[in-house]
């Protein structure tokens, strides 16, 4: 076991999107109890330290494993194509005009019900279609950081929906 393994690696789970969740969690709580700082109270102030560091990037690498978007993000790059949505911004003429459309419906303060089902019907199909890119028999990981754009904009999207629906 190395600081710098790969999440999968160091949590000893398989390099796919599709997770069992609970085997995450428990080889999470496994190698959590091995590494937690205060196993090394007795060996001193340079034991702990690495033990903290340690329990920090077990903890950094079971968030990121947990959460699928994470999840996708990490295998895309890991594949060799970052999502890097800060620059690269580019989506498909036809999601595009879904995203025009969803927020026309959203200003016009149309059924946001109606909207939030779609959008979440939208997301599902989007994370199969994730899952298919990192897991399907022709992985595709340049499609699959496509996939994870799209769905960085539907999660603030279904925020911005939630804020209509539900203000403070």
């Amino acid at each position: 076991m190395k600081l710098d393994d790969d999440d999968f690696t160091l949590l000893g789970v398989p390099p796919r999107f599709a997770q069992d969740m609970g085997q995450l969690a428990q080889a999470w709580r496994a190698l959590q109890a091995r590494v937690h700082p205060d196993r090394f109270a007795a060996d001193g102030p340079a034991a702990q330290r690495l033990a903290l560091q340690w329990a920090a990037r077990v903890n950094e690498a079971y968030a990121r494993l947990k959460e699928p978007l994470a999840r996708g993000a990490y295998l895309a790059a890991l594949r060799g194509a970052p999502v890097d949505a800060e620059r690269n911004t580019a989506m498909p003429p036809a999601f595009l005009m879904q995203q025009m459309a969803w927020r026309e419906a959203l200003d016009e303060q149309a059924d946001l019900a109606a909207l939030q089902a779609e959008v979440a019907l939208a997301e599902n199909t989007r994370l199969a279609a994730l899952a298919t890119a990192l897991d399907g028999p022709a992985p595709d990981a340049a499609q699959a950081a496509a996939e994870v754009r799209a769905l960085l904009f539907i999660k603030r999207f279904k925020a911005d929906i939630a804020r209509r629906l539900y203000p403070e």
